[in-house]
């Protein structure tokens, strides 16, 4: 019986991914795991992206039962946070970072409770300077309030993936390093979403945190 492999998150992970057709898990780093894990390892996966653009953990705790506990994965991932902050920066609708914090860990805590074998792999959320964070006349503070508040989900994310003992990927200081051999938007063409080549970078950090889980 095949094993069920889960992405969960925010449009970082949807990007782009079929509604209707699982096959189809868009052109990110989902599909690039996929593909790693379904050559080195046929037949033992089924995979599921069920990233949605725009969610906040809020959202993501919504969905809980339908795209979560009741798909029953073995083994899932979490990349969430950076639109808790970017819906407070636009529109004053994001998560504090306390209450994102809390959400995160009841959502961890019902995921385990309903799924106690399931291994979860977190993943921080990230921010590089581009179009979607450079400060504006409207917005002076714009790039200020991105690096600091996405930095405390990051933090977030961190101490829930410890409390919980689960694996934790931080994506922030690859970029930054990545950064040193290329321009920013090499690899988050706005300064939030990947490029092809900031997929790969997350999907690289993903393997290696999964095999380090086997």
């Amino acid at each position: 019986m095949e094993k069920c492999m889960l992405f969960q998150g925010d449009s970082i992970t949807d990007a782009g991914r079929s509604y209707t057709d699982d096959m189809n898990a868009g052109y990110g780093y989902a599909t690039m795991v996929k593909g790693a894990i379904g050559y080195a390892e046929p037949g033992v996966y089924r995979f599921y992206n069920r990233g949605v653009s725009g969610n906040r953990v809020v959202d993501l705790y919504a969905r809980i039962k339908r795209d979560i506990i009741n798909l029953k994965p073995d083994v899932m991932s979490i990349l969430i946070g950076v639109n808790d902050v970017w819906h407070e920066i636009d529109s004053g609708n994001g998560v504090d970072a306390p209450k994102f914090e809390r959400i995160y860990n009841m959502l961890i805590d019902e995921i385990k409770e309903a799924l106690p074998d399931v291994k979860i792999i977190v993943l921080a959320p990230f921010v590089l300077p581009g179009t979607a964070t450079r400060s504006t006349d409207a917005v002076p503070d714009k790039w200020e309030r991105f690096t600091s508040e996405v930095a405390l989900r990051a933090e977030a994310s961190r101490r829930v993936a410890e409390q919980h003992g689960l694996a934790f990927v931080e994506l922030q200081s690859l970029l930054d390093a990545a950064c040193a051999k290329a321009d920013p938007s090499y690899w988050l063409y706005d300064g939030v979403h990947p490029t092809a080549m900031g997929h790969a970078l997350i999907a690289d950090a993903w393997l290696k945190a999964y095999r380090a889980m086997k």
